[in-house]
């Protein structure tokens, strides 16, 4: 394997290396965000779901390089139509297993919580959304090592990142540049692959216990 650059270069693949956690990161913050409220209403009104999960797998199907294009004449480019893209990139991954995680709570579990008087909103807080968490994480770990891939792409319109050292290494037909890249983004991925299965195995134990 030819690392040259990594080697030559590493406080620039550090840099790109920062950016392309940043970028990734933002971009799930948001689709978080609008990830809650949509699987929430296509786990309660059954016929929301496929038409959401329909729309949703629909975007995912468009190329990231056309999906960035189409966002070119109006946001320019940059961070914000990358994260734009990102954050609509992960929404199949992360309303799906909210719908999942959301449904698959014991109906037995919710009618007791209702007959200790608790509200809508407090079996929602205090019982579904917590038994359901272990899914919903595992759709964020999901969401999160692709959309670490697909940030590589945003480089191409100057959202930076680590996709920069591999756009370079094709302008440039430098071989070491591009694997430097793609050996940086499978690693900075395989991190978060593994800590969010950590986290999903502590919150899935924890869902075992409260369940006890």
């Amino acid at each position: 394997m030819n690392l040259d650059y990594l080697f030559r270069h590493p406080e620039r693949v550090l840099d790109l290396t920062g950016e392309h956690l940043i970028l990734s990161a933002l971009a799930m913050f948001f689709a978080v965000l609008l990830a809650i409220p949509l699987g929430a209403a296509a786990a309660r009104w059954r016929r929301l779901t496929l038409p959401i999960l329909g729309l949703l797998g629909a975007i995912y199907t468009v190329p990231s390089l056309a999906f960035l294009a189409f966002m070119i004449p109006t946001l320019g480019i940059g961070r914000t139509p990358a994260l734009i893209a990102l954050a609509a990139y992960a929404q199949i991954f992360l309303v799906r297993n909210l719908v999942a995680g959301l449904r698959g709570v014991d109906a037995a579990t919710l009618e007791a919580a209702r007959g200790q008087g608790m509200t809508g909103w407090q079996v929602f807080r205090d019982v579904r959304w917590p038994l359901a968490l272990p899914v919903a994480i595992a759709g964020v770990r999901t969401a999160f090592v692709s959309t670490i891939g697909l940030a590589s792409v945003a480089a191409w319109i100057n959202a930076g990142g680590l996709g920069t050292l591999l756009f370079e290494g094709i302008t440039r037909d430098d071989p070491s540049r591009i694997l430097t890249g793609a050996v940086a983004i499978t690693a900075l991925a395989l991190l978060a692959d593994a800590l969010l299965r950590l986290a999903e195995r502590n919150t899935a134990i924890a869902r075992a216990r409260r369940a006890a």
